[in-house]
């Protein structure tokens, strides 16, 4: 270890340590088990750190929760030899758990590299896995909102839970009451969860993995939804967008959440939010009800918005939809389009 390296630590371990205090007592009251405690706020220290508080699948969740940390670090300007990187890495997870007093073995690593297409939600192969299996709990049930969520903390660059969307799936909930929802790209379904709990009557939800759509049917019956009466399509967005307007469905409430960048076999084109979102907004907006609502957001930092583009009034309700556990007031951006009453 080098006395760069030493310092770095250092000043990493107390960062975290006075960032959970900070935290501790809104995260509680707010019932929050999963944060975000580190966000690349020393630079030199290119890392983000998540808390998840749960129960692993089978057990009671009763008790104390298991406690467990994703350390993730993001890609680099510059090239570093891969045993020093590695070794670092450890020094980091080491000063994580001892500064939060998490079992070693409960801090699971990953890289951060820029994806293209489905690998961005991928399994994570051995080689992408920063370190060898665990023996602690990887895949935990967390509480958020009242709602459980499964996370899985090993396999995937992604948890199946993004954090930074809690205040909008709050807002989703507080609009759904009695009305028809359609979840776009709906990944592990957390938006169809808040979607039910606020009372919708229907939820559906669209995505391309079988994967996803799994985890979202265990999420929904987790909370006591059937998923029977919450439909999980496998579709192509695009494609089942222009089906749905020659059929002529509707729904109250419409969000989109889509992927940067995606490819399949099964699809005849790709997707790229920065170029495809204004065709993505004209298609949802086609099936909004009277008064009904869309919820658009991405976390691309290259998509133009063109406001004289978009089909239906809107305005940015960004910075409201970041929760104060984000120091990267950028990681997301966030529309709320309104079709006329």
């Amino acid at each position: 270890m080098t006395d760069r390296d030493a310092r770095q630590a250092e000043f990493f371990r107390n960062r975290l340590a006075k960032n959970e205090r900070q935290l501790r007592r809104w995260a509680r009251k707010e019932g929050i088990a999963a944060l975000r405690l580190y966000d690349r706020d020393i630079p030199e220290v290119p890392l983000s750190v998540d808390r998840y508080l749960g129960f692993p699948p089978g057990a009671a969740a009763s008790g104390e929760p298991l406690a467990a940390l994703v350390l993730a670090l993001y890609e680099r300007p510059y090239e570093k030899e891969e045993a020093e990187e590695e070794a670092w890495l450890g020094l980091m997870a080491s000063e994580a758990a001892g500064a939060l007093g998490i079992d070693p073995a409960s801090v699971f690593i990953k890289t951060r590299r820029r994806q293209r297409g489905l690998g961005q939600y991928e399994r994570l192969g051995a080689r992408e896995k920063e370190e060898p299996a665990k023996s602690a709990a990887s895949e935990l049930w967390v509480e958020e909102g009242g709602l459980s969520f499964l996370v899985k903390l090993e396999d995937y660059l992604d948890t199946g839970l993004f954090l930074d969307h809690r205040p909008t799936r709050a807002l989703v909930r507080a609009e759904s009451a009695g009305r028809d929802v359609l979840n776009l790209f709906s990944y592990t379904g957390s938006f169809s969860v808040y979607a039910a709990a606020g009372g919708a009557r229907s939820v559906t939800s669209v995505d391309l993995s079988r994967t996803y759509l799994a985890w979202a049917g265990r999420n929904l019956e987790r909370n006591g939804f059937d998923p029977s009466s919450c439909p999980l399509l496998r579709a192509d967005v695009p494609a089942f967008l222009a089906e749905a307007r020659r059929s002529g469905r509707r729904w109250g409430l419409i969000v989109a959440d889509p992927p940067t960048f995606s490819n399949s076999k099964m699809t005849e084109a790709d997707f790229d939010v920065n170029r495809d979102w204004p065709a993505l907004l004209e298609g949802c907006a086609s099936l909004l009800e009277p008064g009904g609502r869309l919820y658009f957001s991405t976390n691309s930092r290259r998509l133009r918005w063109e406001g004289e583009r978009c089909p239906l009034p809107w305005e940015d309700i960004s910075e409201a939809s970041l929760p104060p556990d984000f120091r990267d007031r950028k990681i997301h951006r966030c529309w709320r389009l309104s079709a006329p009453a």
